[in-house]
């Protein structure tokens, strides 16, 4: 598929861009974009939350009342957790919260999200943007060109940029990554998708 490609004060230009159908044309597999998403949440969390149980907290470990004749439940130590002060039972401990999903379907669900995107008219492909100092004002007057200030925007680069990503770093809802780092959760989660010309090898040659 052939598409527009505009310039970085956000006009289009008269040059078209050449699309990989296979990318930006598939039936959409919902379920591999879930479990992608998934994943990717999943990879963010530490994992370090931890509550102390009846063996680590402080407290006497005396029999606090014979065993039977009292009307009531048994109980041990004043550490048990049905007593107020005592241990918590079957409280979180520290783990892994990551899974394996296989890489053809990481790159299923990529293309997923991009031909949704490109469905519902939010994704941009741009000419290649550089900037010769880090300056936050370039980027918002960059994103007013394109009407997406204040909202979350998500732009594709083809390689590393410093002075890009610190300049978009201070600006709430923008987000800049690099081309090889492209994932579902970021596509989905921005309103715009820009992704820059020299970019687009990077993508076909990821997810083909």
């Amino acid at each position: 598929m052939k598409v527009a490609l505009f310039d970085t004060k956000g006009k289009e230009t008269k040059k078209k861009v050449e699309l990989s159908d296979g990318i930006f044309a598939v039936e959409l597999n919902e379920h591999a974009f879930y479990l992608d998403i998934k994943l990717y949440l999943a990879n963010q969390r530490q994992g370090t939350h931890k509550s102390k149980e009846r063996a680590e907290i402080t407290g006497s470990t005396r029999k606090i009342k014979k065993q039977k004749g009292t009307g009531t439940a048994r109980a041990g130590s004043i550490k048990s957790g049905v007593f107020r002060g005592g241990g918590r039972m079957f409280g979180p401990r520290p783990r892994n919260y990551s899974f394996k999903l296989n890489k053809k379907l990481r790159k299923v669900a990529r293309r997923s999200a991009l031909t949704a995107k490109i469905n519902k008219g939010e994704l941009i492909i741009m000419e290649n943007l550089s900037f010769d100092s880090v300056k936050t004002k370039n980027y918002s007057e960059f994103l007013s060109n394109f009407d997406l200030l204040g909202k979350k925007s998500l732009l594709v680069v083809p390689e590393e940029n410093k002075n890009i990503y610190l300049s978009a770093r201070n600006l709430k809802g923008a987000k800049v990554i690099v081309a090889s780092e492209l994932n579902s959760y970021d596509i989905s989660n921005a309103n715009k998708v820009m992704l820059c010309e020299g970019s687009l090898n990077v993508i076909e040659q990821n997810l083909s």
